[in-house]
């Protein structure tokens, strides 16, 4: 028997412990702190200060599909989660299920092979055929079970050099101060010295569970759910994850039309929920989960349900739950004082619609409205905004570039209220605009026209002028918009979002653009597929990876880089070169349209052009790094540069020599990020194959990369600039937030009528795209 056992450990692959250690090596977070038991934790963000951490796993977590034998794969990456934990110096604690469906395994087993034997001695053949296997007695898979579950789990943790022990109680346990004390000491005692306790109820030895047997103020245990609770609030856990086949709560029976996971449970919400049936396996339904976890936060514990067979995000329910990301449902007693994310891109969806289908006119008036606001209530947008810069100037956390970005003047307020009434007068033709027009038959007309794309959340850090601008932007395109500002705006960000829903109220559409100030990570933000849209990133480069890492089944739009080159041919104008590249890099280095690498022609080199451009970057104070060609032209050369690829957002630059155009176009293809690229030359056949060659989504002849910008296109503004090779490309204004839908209008016309045994036959004739007048139809 215990060769069999073991046989089942064995199959845990060897090198199953070099394939993790990179997860297991990740840089640990700071080792929390035991804290004050009594108040459970009020938000996601405070899970990371989990010191003491009880894992519950369900039956239908532990066990297979066909209920008879562990699910060995997901029980190793939970035992690996668990270690990563307990290395960091936290107290891991393991509720689990999963000797029934062991000893099940190992009693059909014996069953099986004990009848094939009985069969060949008293009739000398082997008729399997004619074999069954009896109704099991759980009492009796359990008591078969539990030493090969626990001789499993201590396989699997020795493979992280972490000690396990077993741990066997029942409800009497509980009840009778002696033995609760005793078992309070051990699991002390076992905590104490790093050792991560595996508790079970001894369900050889368990009476059946009786109804409403549940003492005053004190939970029975009925199950491994009310086990895990009444074991969390004994020990004084922080956190009790109870994973589960389900996502989380959900307000009614997943599956169901309308069924919503809840991504916070409140203890006065029980009302609203309907529960459905108890899982394929175990004893506790969903119902026993909510009391349990309610229970233990009453005593003070926080509770997460998930999902611990499909685990969503990094595939690591666990640490993901320490981590504070959002996974499953989290109980608190607190409810936040504003609206949740679900509900504001709810309502912002809803009112999205009313403000697609205004009239031009009503959504010019909303965007010149608001362009007014932006003037008239100055004041109030610059004592906000010096807010603002005196906290992030006394904390001294934000580089110079980013203090730019964060400072508003009237100036600044003047140039974005002129951008507004240029996007107000675009507005005009936007929604509904027919781009084609198609008589398919007699009396059936095709139609494409513009359409909001829907949902917009736009994702920005220290730039308050970006709210206004995209807002006027999502109103002329008829989109609803969730707004995420980063924190160092947060004044600023306030008074601008309050001016842009006083604008959209003087047509009922307040609700349509929302400001996200709940405490929700950019990660989970990126998570919401069904609400969302489109992700529209304004700010750094690691700003725009994480989210484009982050955002699963939602289109990112944006670029991760501005490495933005300018080119010098040898036939270039001195005054040209000098007027060019001094604005490319120095009129605003940290935006993502500055020039980081200056290439220049070979013939160049030592002549007056080149002294005039060194010169000038010295006047600028322009830090120059040399690429290796340059270097070894230069007996005395500036630092060498550290990559070709770099973006600075400072000023500085590298500088590189080449031979050709056709090499210029090539290193640029190579280190480049297809975002803005220049050639300075007097030679017209020389820049037209530049700007063919080049694909970048913007290529310029004679003028500086800082031209790659919405206002400066004529766009009004934009909301960012996208190096994507599909959709919107360059800048992008108010067309890049549009899509298109199909309208097609019959007169009850079938597929039938087209075949070969049909009357009728295509026409497909183009016909002029003016939008045709209400109900005018194909009068041929």
């Amino acid at each position: 028997m215990l060769l069999r056992r073991l046989t089942l450990c064995s199959r845990i692959p060897l090198d199953y412990p070099r394939r993790v250690c990179g997860f297991l090596t990740r840089p640990l977070t700071q080792v929390p702190k035991r804290r004050a038991h009594g108040n459970p934790f009020a938000h996601r963000g405070e899970l990371h200060q989990a010191k003491r951490v009880v894992v519950k796993l369900g039956s239908a977590v532990v066990t297979r599909g066909d209920e008879c034998g562990l699910a060995l794969g997901r029980l190793a990456s939970i035992v690996e989660q668990v270690a990563m934990l307990q290395n960091q110096g936290r107290e891991m604690m393991i509720v689990t299920s999963g000797a029934v469906a062991f000893g099940k395994q190992r009693l059909r087993h014996e069953i099986l092979l004990s009848q094939s034997v009985r069969q060949a001695l008293h009739s000398g053949h082997n008729q399997l055929n004619d074999m069954s296997v009896p109704v099991l007695e759980a009492r009796a898979c359990a008591a078969a079970g539990q030493s090969g579950l626990m001789a499993l789990y201590e396989a699997m943790f020795t493979q992280y050099s972490t000690c396990t022990a077993q741990v066997l109680v029942t409800n009497l346990d509980f009840h009778d101060d002696q033995k609760r004390q005793n078992l309070n000491s051990t699991l002390q005692e076992l905590l104490r010295m790093n050792i991560v306790p595996i508790i079970n109820t001894n369900d050889a030895v368990v009476p059946p569970p009786e109804p409403n047997s549940d003492l005053q103020g004190v939970i029975s245990i009925k199950d491994n759910d009310s086990l895990a609770a009444r074991l969390a609030v004994e020990m004084k856990a922080d956190l009790l994850i109870a994973l589960s086949d389900v996502e989380g709560l959900f307000n009614s029976p997943p599956g169901t039309d309308d069924a919503k996971l809840l991504d916070i449970f409140y203890p006065g919400d029980q009302h609203t929920i309907t529960y459905g049936t108890k899982s394929r396996v175990g004893l506790g339904g969903m119902e026993a989960k909510v009391k349990a976890a309610l229970w233990a936060l009453q005593g003070g514990t926080s509770v997460v349900i998930a999902n611990g067979i499909h685990p969503k995000v990094t595939g690591h329910v666990i640490t993901d739950i320490v981590e504070g990301k959002k996974v499953g449902t989290f109980f608190s007693e607190i409810k936040p004082a504003g609206p949740t994310l679900e509900h504001q891109t709810e309502v912002a969806r809803n009112s999205g619609r009313t403000l697609a289908s205004l009239l031009p006119d009503k959504r010019s008036e909303i965007i010149c409205h608001l362009a007014e606001l932006l003037t008239e209530r100055q004041e109030e947008i610059l004592a906000a905004n010096k807010m603002d810069m005196d906290l992030a100037v006394n904390t001294g956390l934000l580089p110079a570039a980013m203090l730019k970005r964060l400072s508003l003047s009237p100036a600044k307020l003047n140039s974005l209220a002129l951008g507004l009434h240029q996007i107000a007068v675009t507005a005009q033709d936007s929604v509904g605009r027919v781009l084609r027009r198609t008589r398919v038959a007699h009396n059936l007309e095709l139609e494409q026209i513009t359409v909001p794309i829907g949902v917009l959340l736009v994702i920005f850090e220290a730039r308050p002028d970006c709210l206004p601008q995209v807002s006027a932007l999502a109103i002329a395109s008829g989109n609803a918009l969730l707004l995420k500002g980063g924190k160092e705006a947060a004044n600023t960000n306030r008074v601008l979002h309050q001016l842009t829903q006083e604008a959209l109220s003087m047509h009922a559409v307040k609700e349509a653009v929302q400001l996200v100030s709940t405490r929700e990570e950019v990660e989970d933000l990126c998570r919401l597929d069904k609400m969302i849209d489109l992700i529209i990133p304004r700010g750094s480069s690691q700003l725009v990876k994480t989210i484009q890492r982050a955002a699963k089944g939602i289109p990112v739009l944006g670029h991760s880089e501005g490495i933005c080159h300018v080119y010098v041919d040898a036939e270039a104008s001195v005054d040209k070169v000098i007027k060019i590249v001094r604005d490319s890099k120095c009129d605003y280095p940290a935006a993502c349209n500055a020039m980081e690498s200056l290439l220049i022609h070979r013939d160049i080199l030592r002549t007056p052009l080149f002294d005039q451009v060194i010169e000038m970057f010295r006047t600028e104070r322009v830090k120059i790094h040399a690429g290796p060609r340059l270097a070894s032209y230069l007996t005395f050369s500036p630092s060498e540069a550290k990559s070709l690829r770099a973006e600075y957002g400072d000023l500085e630059c590298c500088m590189e020599v080449v031979d050709s155009m056709q090499e210029a176009v090539d290193h640029i293809h190579k280190y480049g990020s297809s975002h803005t690229d220049v050639i300075i030359t007097e030679n017209e056949d020389t820049a037209e194959q530049f700007l063919q060659l080049l694909d970048s989504a913007c290529v310029f002849w004679n003028a500086s990369s800082r031209f790659a910008d919405g206002y400066r296109f004529g766009l009004g503004a934009e909301v960012g600039i996208s190096t994507a090779r599909i959709h919107a490309r360059g800048p992008v204004g108010l067309e890049g937030l549009l899509t298109t839908k199909w309208v097609l209008r019959g007169d009850g016309h079938t597929a039938a009528d087209f075949s070969e045994q049909g009357t009728m036959k295509y026409l497909h004739e183009s016909l002029p795209v003016g939008k045709p007048l209400a109900g005018q139809r194909d009068s041929n």
